[in-house]
């Protein structure tokens, strides 16, 4: 079976390497999607899915339909970038798509438009090797993930798949872990600190402060425990308002409410120099307007998630991809910055979905000015995806059985 795996996918690597290219150069902030989500369908078409559609949000959903009634199989990688950053450092264009030194470099390269090409070639050398699948293989690509609360996947999951009769048995991630068999990672909440007071020059007293105090603390470590926001002050008519946004990781033991609880003492603590200003802390919410106008409010908090390292979908994983030649490499990812998170918490903690990520992309080069992934991994992400997807729901073939899950 891998050697047919190989020998088609030598047909179809200058394909997912341009495919790869076209997504890097067609620019796709959060919510403005659509030409990339053009691009994924037409060549999701090109290479043979049973069904192909963009839905109400604008997700990119893919099908190769089983022979029977097994176990559906989801891949899921994001079509959104984080911005630009400082255009000067880029040196070019940051939706280049240029090839040099063995590498693809843009913005989304590795976060996560590599992988998303790895995934839909991989779907698309099952289908070129006619490789039989006895459940469903969705490929989705999916918007607005960088945002961090999940709206793309938490939309697929609720409504396209559920109409489509489609019950995702377990997933598989594109984000970048280096080729690495990732299983969970920490969390994060965005916060919001107000401080109100008749005194406008305490107000802003206060303000820096607490903006100091919050971020002296966050600097302790090689992680990133806190990120603050610059201080946006609002005057009224007798009083002056000073809003601080940060965020914080967010353990798999921590609750939410505690975590308000504590950063409201530590601004408590560190205003009560200024004195005489009113001290609030709530979780942040995002309004987001959808492609169909759908406003959907959502607090912007990512749980930390992890699939048991034992489960039968990293040993199935595992074992496919030993099998295939592959390297086996279980991992977490570190998230080493605020600001970094995957669909995982979402799948794992409120869809009872056992995920695992792997992809081609590193995760330090995630949002980075410069970003690029190597053509090798590309390549390789492909072959690996399609080994561990036929592993859950391909029917066996030349004597190879593995374990049930």
């Amino acid at each position: 079976m891998y050697d047919l795996l190989k020998n088609k996918l030598e047909g179809l690597e200058s394909e997912l390497v341009g495919f790869a290219q076209a997504l890097v150069r067609e620019p796709s902030p959060s919510g403005d999607e659509a030409k990339v989500a053009a691009l994924v369908a037409g060549q999701m078409r090109a290479l043979g899915f049973d069904q192909v559609t963009i839905d109400d949000l604008g997700n990119v959903v893919g099908v190769l339909h089983g022979i029977e009634d097994g176990p559906t199989l989801l891949l899921a990688s994001h079509m959104d970038t984080v911005g630009a950053g400082n255009l000067a450092i880029w040196n070019e264009s940051p939706c280049s798509g240029r090839i040099e030194g063995g590498r693809l470099h843009g913005l989304g390269a590795a976060d996560c438009k590599g992988g998303l090409a790895a995934q839909v070639f991989a779907a698309g050398l099952l289908k070129r090797s006619l490789l039989p699948l006895r459940g469903n293989l969705v490929v989705a690509a999916t918007v607005l993930e960088e945002n961090g609360i999940s709206i793309g996947t938490r939309g697929l999951i609720a409504h396209t798949l559920e109409q489509m009769g489609l019950r995702p048995g377990y997933a598989i991630l594109g984000e970048p872990t280096d080729l690495g068999l990732y299983y969970g990672h920490e969390g994060r909440a965005e916060l919001q600190v107000t401080l109100r007071g008749l005194n406008p020059f305490r107000v802003t007293d206060a303000a820096e402060l607490v903006t100091r105090s919050l971020d002296e603390f966050g600097k302790d470590g090689a992680v990133e425990e806190i990120a603050v926001g610059a201080i946006r002050y609002e005057d009224g008519p007798d009083f002056r308002q000073a809003v601080i946004a940060l965020e914080r990781r967010l353990g798999a033991n921590d609750d939410p409410g505690h975590l308000v609880a504590r950063t409201r003492g530590e601004a408590v603590r560190a205003a009560s120099a200024a004195g005489g200003v009113d001290v609030e802390v709530a979780v942040r919410e995002r309004n987001q307007v959808l492609r169909s106008g759908l406003l959907v409010k959502a607090k912007r908090i990512t749980r930390a998630w992890s699939t048991d390292p034992f489960c039968p979908l990293l040993g199935r994983a595992r074992q496919a991809l030993g099998a295939a030649g592959c390297e086996v490499r279980p991992g977490r990812w570190a998230l080493t910055r605020l600001g970094m998170g995957t669909s995982g918490s979402l799948l794992v903690n409120e869809c009872s979905i056992p995920t695992i990520g792997y992809g081609p992309g590193h995760e330090e080069q995630a949002h980075r000015e410069g970003e690029s992934v190597p053509v090798a991994k590309l390549v390789a992400c492909a072959y690996g995806t399609a080994a561990i997807a036929h592993g859950l729901v391909g029917v066996p073939v030349f004597g190879w059985i593995p374990d049930e899950l």
